[in-house]
């Protein structure tokens, strides 16, 4: 495993034995590795928000919407022992601060994720955004079993808007909920791969030729707005994820 700590605090590179499971460093920041979304996770429209009466705007990292938080583009403190830490930043209108965790066992990656307020209550959600590659060195192309119940609906800006629906066949852009069991992605003959969360939310973007995510997140896209978890000084909102594998 490889943390880089100065691209995001995010996970580089992730190798089961001569398998390579994450898409490399590119340009984009949004597009490779396996990163924190923190002090929000997907879109927030138009990057508007309304907390207690007061309407604040963030800035639009992906026009016209502002996506997946303010610590992806940034660099962590390294605190030692496998722990990171990172102020919100400039962009977000709250004082606080998010702290990462890993642990790296014989067979899988342990996360934890928090997000802590340190002045005043604001909103947030939090997750993870993986990059998983299609095909490995060897072994077929990737496979998904989402065992979910419950997928939210897009409106025409590719956001939910809160009325929700059986899922479709893919391939998905989507948010889905009411899971029965952990997303499993298989690389036949290669290797398993089990996404374990403590949130109740996955996002999976699979269109991509070459890679495929699947994201643990505390809530839908937009959540800000549609489904909040206010953060008080002194209580937290912390996630966290395993990935654990089964060589095939």
């Amino acid at each position: 495993m490889e943390i880089d700590a100065q691209r995001g605090g995010r996970v580089a590179a992730l190798r089961v034995r001569d398998l390579d499971l994450l898409v490399p460093a590119e340009g984009d920041a949004l597009r490779w590795g396996l990163y924190p979304m923190v002090p929000w996770a997907g879109r927030v429209r138009h990057g508007r928000f309304i907390f207690r009466g007061a309407v604040h705007q963030l800035p639009l990292n992906l026009p016209p919407h502002a996506i997946h938080g303010t610590g992806f583009t940034r660099a962590w403190n390294d605190e030692g022992g496998g722990c990171l830490s990172i102020d919100l930043g400039p962009d977000w209108p709250f004082p606080g601060r998010a702290v990462q965790e890993f642990r790296l066992e014989q067979d899988a990656l342990h996360l934890r994720l928090e997000v802590h307020a340190q002045q005043q209550a604001f909103p947030a959600s939090l997750g993870w955004h993986p990059w998983f590659r299609r095909r490995l060195a060897r072994g077929g192309d990737a496979q998904l079993r989402l065992p979910a119940r419950i997928m939210y609906v897009r409106d025409a800006e590719g956001i939910p808007d809160g009325r929700t629906q059986a899922p479709p066949p893919g391939p998905w852009d989507d948010c889905f909920t009411q899971l029965e069991g952990s997303p499993i992605l298989t690389w036949p003959g290669a290797l398993r791969l089990h996404v374990e969360s403590s949130v109740d939310h996955y996002v999976v973007y699979d269109e991509p030729e070459h890679a495929l995510c699947v994201e643990p997140q505390t809530g839908p896209p937009d959540a800000l707005s549609l489904a909040p978890r206010v953060v008080e000084p002194g209580h937290p909102l912390i996630a966290r994820a395993a990935l654990r594998w089964e060589i095939e």
